[in-house]
């Protein structure tokens, strides 16, 4: 175990270096000039000049990454050009919201999917199974953005259920997990669960499908085993490959809510990307790519580490 784990980390540490690299050169390839959100278009040569020398955008592209990846080591992130505020305390304060809708989100999603794809693979061709399947196409094919303004328009304005925007009746600083906080969340986690509900009803289905048409699953019959300790043994033989599916779907509620964020105006990553972009804000976007990308590098490692304790046999792999 030992030994698979070091194997693990090995294989995370180039990736982890890849992403520093990708966070810091891709926001270079946006058109704009960051200098634009502090100073007016018609300052002197030598204010921008100063700016320039200020944030470091005077010295060689590699330079200028090298100085960044030391500073994010020792947990400086820079300084958002727009705000002047640190990168660091807006990020983290922004990860906090976007936990807390993608764990919710994340957990409707995960439930629904391995409910609706554990009842369509144990009733194959079955209208329960049509009924699973056509609710799976529906969740991918539908877009965040579109259905978060159809929610808001029905549930929001027409019925008048939940509040359209912001998290919170105090705001974000002031969340603590009541009905009434609650009710600001409905929305935007109901948006953002549809997709994995839907990737995972499709991969729990055709997972469970499949360990029916195996062998041992007739002989438990045959040695008379009772349903549930049959679903037990599929549970377990599927569990693997489910968890890596939805390990990446919370990676992708992190990271790609920005447009679900923004429609509802929540106060996480998303809306702080968002933000950055327009704003062209470089030190912010770095640093809030790297964070959210870590994330994901991180969170697919702690399911490296678990997927053995479900199946030894991967070990050996």
């Amino acid at each position: 175990m030992l030994g698979y784990l070091f194997r693990r980390i090995l294989y995370a540490i180039p990736i982890a270096l890849g992403v520093t690299v990708i966070s810091f050169v891709l926001v270079y390839l946006a058109p704009g000039d960051p200098l634009n959100a502090i100073a007016p278009a018609d300052a002197p040569a030598d204010v921008i000049e100063a700016l320039k020398s200020a944030y470091g955008l005077d010295r060689p592209l590699v330079v200028q990454y090298g100085l960044w990846l030391l500073r994010a080591l020792q947990g400086d992130l820079g300084t958002s050009i727009a705000s002047g505020r640190q990168v660091s305390t807006e990020v983290f304060s922004a990860i906090a919201n976007t936990l807390r809708l993608a764990c919710v989100a994340s957990f409707l999603g995960v439930f629904m999917g391995c409910l609706l794809g554990g009842i369509a693979g144990y009733n194959k061709a079955s209208w329960l199974d049509r009924l699973a399947t056509t609710c799976s196409v529906i969740g991918v094919s539908v877009p965040h953005y579109w259905l978060g303004l159809v929610l808001t328009i029905v549930f929001s304005i027409t019925l008048g259920w939940f509040p359209a925007m912001g998290a919170g009746p105090g705001g974000s600083g002031e969340w603590v997990w009541d009905l009434e906080h609650m009710r600001f969340m409905a929305l935007p986690a109901l948006t953002l669960c549809v997709i994995p509900m839907g990737i995972i009803t499709r991969t729990v289905k055709a997972l469970v499908s499949d360990m029916f048409e195996q062998e041992f699953v007739v002989s438990l019959r045959a040695r008379g085993l009772t349903p549930f300790g049959i679903f037990k043994h599929i549970a377990k033989n599927t569990a693997p490959t489910v968890l890596a599916v939805a390990a990446l779907q919370v990676g992708y509620l992190m990271g790609g809510s920005i447009l679900v964020e923004t429609v509802f105006a929540w106060p996480g990553t998303g809306f702080l990307l968002n933000t950055a972009i327009f704003q062209r804000d470089i030190p912010l976007l770095q640093g809030t790519l790297l964070i959210l990308c870590m994330f994901f590098v991180v969170l697919n490692l702690m399911v490296d580490v678990v997927q053995p304790l479900l199946d030894p046999r991967m070990l050996r792999a």
